[in-house]
């Protein structure tokens, strides 16, 4: 139905940056409001970040306020995570998610729609 693809992850050091981007096929991508997710090995899937369809609102998790930034571009169909101050800790596979409720932006089992993952890396 949705088909979400992310990219830009990859290797880096700690203190480096990285843009993560996700596209979304479909003509309704406008109406989604979007997330991040990160997974670390053996780590339940934890909330990164979300926007709002519009881009009216912008939500993020405690550990990665000031450094992270989520943004969208509609007319592209795309929503990007763009890192910096990269950590050690910031290591995981990043989902792109679609679909989210505005009343529980931050949970996983609320959005219907997932990308296939991107792995980042921050070496020590």
């Amino acid at each position: 139905q949705v088909q979400l693809v992310e990219s830009g992850g990859g290797l880096v050091q700690a203190g480096g940056n990285l843009r993560l981007s996700c596209t979304a096929s479909g003509r309704t991508f406008s109406t989604y409001h979007m997330g991040w997710f990160r997974q670390a090995p053996g780590k339940e899937r934890e909330f990164v970040a979300a926007i709002s369809s519009s881009s009216g609102w912008t939500y993020y998790t405690d550990s990665v306020k000031g450094r992270f930034s989520i943004s969208r571009d509609n007319a592209k169909n795309t929503v990007y995570l763009q890192m910096n101050s990269l950590k050690p800790e910031d290591t995981a596979v990043y989902y792109c998610a679609g679909g989210g409720s505005a009343l529980a932006a931050d949970t996983a089992s609320g959005y219907p729609y997932w990308g296939q993952g991107t792995q980042v890396t921050v070496s020590s």
